[in-house]
C-alpha cells in the first residue's frame, strides 16, 4: 500500500540544518524537472508581481522571499515541514519508531516544487501551490504530468494506491485505475450529502493515521480498505471502471 498525499499551504521552516541535497531526494530521475521549477520560482518570486504571480497575499511576502533562496536555506524532513490540518491528523510525531518507518515507506507527497518525494526527504519551506503558472514551466498541473508517470509508475507497480490529494494535485498524476482508490469525504445531514473541505483534509489525515498504524496486513485491494476505513469511520466503496479509478466515500454525521 502506498498513500498520496497533497502538501500543506502553509509550512513550518526548519530553525537549523543543512540545505537540502539534491542527490538525496526519491525519484531522482525528476532532478532536472526540479532545477527548471526551482529557478522559475525563484524568478518569480524576486519580480515586483510576485505576490499576484503566485496567488498569495501582503502577508507572506517573507515566504515568497525565501522562495529566492532555497538552495541556501535550512532543510529538515517533509513530514516536519508540512503542516496543517491534515498532517496535524495524522500524528507522525506521536507515532512509534516502527509505526515512522512504515509511514515513512509508504507517504509520496506529490508537491508543485519538486514532482513527487518520500516523507522523509530533507526540504526547506517554500511557497508554491500546484495551480501556479512559471515561465518556462506554464500550469504545475500540467508541467508536472509530463514528468511523473514515469518517476512514479514503477515504484506504484504492485501496490494499492489510496489518493487522499486535492483536486489540483491529483491532476498532476493519474495512476492505473484499477489499482488506484481516490478518498471522498461527505457529511450528510437530513439525508442530503454535501462536500466538505476542512473536514476532509481532517479525515484524510486520520484515515491515512488508521492504515498506517493498524495492527495486521496493510489493505492491498480496495475492498480490504474499504474494510479497514469501516474500522473507524462510516465508508462505502464505488467501484471503478477501466479508466475511472474506485473510490472510497467516508460519510460524516451531520
Amino acid at each position: 500500500m502506498l498513500i498520496l498525499l497533497p502538501p500543506s499551504e502553509g509550512k513550518t521552516p526548519a530553525t537549523a540544518g543543512e540545505p537540502f541535497d539534491p542527490a538525496d531526494l526519491h525519484f531522482p530521475e525528476l532532478a532536472p524537472a526540479r532545477r527548471e521549477v526551482l529557478s522559475a520560482l525563484a524568478q518569480v518570486s524576486s519580480s515586483p508581481e510576485a505576490l499576484a504571480r503566485l496567488g498569495v497575499g501582503a502577508s507572506l511576502a517573507a515566504e515568497v522571499r525565501r522562495n529566492t533562496r532555497l538552495h541556501d536555506e535550512p532543510s529538515a524532513p517533509a513530514h516536519t515541514v508540512y503542516s496543517g490540518v491534515l498532517y496535524d491528523a495524522l500524528g507522525y510525531r506521536s507515532m512509534t519508531p516502527a509505526q515512522k518507518r512504515r509511514v515513512d515507506e509508504a507517504v509520496v507527497v506529490v508537491s508543485a516544487l519538486w514532482g513527487a518525494i518520500g516523507f522523509a526527504d530533507r526540504i526547506p519551506a517554500y511557497r508554491l501551490s500546484m495551480s501556479v503558472g512559471l515561465p518556462g514551466t506554464g500550469k504545475l498541473a500540467s508541467y508536472w504530468k509530463k514528468h511523473l508517470p514515469a518517476a512514479l509508475e514503477a515504484h506504484a507497480d504492485g501496490h494499492l494506491l489510496v489518493d487522499c490529494r486535492s483536486s489540483s494535485y491529483a491532476a498532476a498524476w493519474a495512476p492505473v485505475p484499477e489499482r488506484t482508490v481516490i478518498v471522498n469525504v461527505f457529511q450528510e445531514r437530513d439525508g442530503k450529502r454535501t462536500v466538505v473541505s476542512h473536514f476532509a483534509k481532517h479525515t484524510r489525515g486520520e484515515l491515512a493515521r488508521h492504515l498506517l498504524t493498524r495492527r495486521g496486513k496493510a489493505p492491498d485491494t480496495p475492498e480490504a480498505l474499504l474494510k479497514a476505513a469501516q474500522e473507524v469511520r462510516a465508508a462505502e466503496l464505488v467501484p471503478g471502471t477501466a479508466r475511472k479509478p474506485h473510490a472510497l466515500n467516508i460519510v460524516l454525521a451531520g
